[in-house]
């Protein structure tokens, strides 16, 4: 299947939220997307949408600001697709546009707590190794980190934009 990938529009919003809602089994990280979208962590175009051939949204990749320590960095969170597309790279392709999107703007790293089967596949790798944790007990192999340039990764305790409530 060929996907298209382009930066989410104002007018997507409600459609990026009835992929997050189908993704997930309660609608937490559907809120947390709606509460991002106002707060000062979010950057345009580090809402990355997935299309289907003939237009339907069917996957969302967000960055939004976080540090570590002092450092500025981003966070990758949420990704989601529908259901029916899973497994099917729609869901890929978001976030490869979105970590091709921050790399050209000059962000330096990126920060995620997820599957650790899944992340490794766009270059994160364990935290842990970098001197890099979270204020909140998590399994070390689910938070990973990534540079997108040659810079190191820096030590410190990663610090979410407030609508995560970490």
């Amino acid at each position: 299947m060929h996907w298209t990938t382009r930066p989410e529009a104002p007018e997507d919003a409600p459609a990026v939220r009835r992929v997050v809602l189908a993704a997930f089994d309660a609608p937490g990280e559907a809120d947390l997307v709606d509460a991002l979208r106002t707060d000062p962590a979010w950057i345009d175009g580090l809402s990355v949408v997935t299309e289907s051939p003939d237009g339907e949204i069917v996957g969302h990749a967000l960055l939004t600001r976080c540090h570590v320590d002092e450092v500025p960095a981003l966070c990758l969170a949420p990704c989601s697709v529908l259901p029916v597309h899973q497994r099917s790279g729609a869901g890929s392709a978001a976030v490869r546009a979105v970590l091709a999107a921050a790399r050209e703007r000059g962000e330096r790293f990126v920060i995620v707590l997820g599957h650790p089967d899944y992340y490794p596949r766009f270059g994160f790798g364990r935290a842990s190794t970098h001197g890099i944790r979270l204020p909140a007990e998590v399994p070390d192999e689910a938070l990973m980190a990534l540079s997108l340039t040659d810079d190191p990764l820096p030590a410190g305790t990663v610090r979410y934009a407030a609508p995560f409530g970490i």
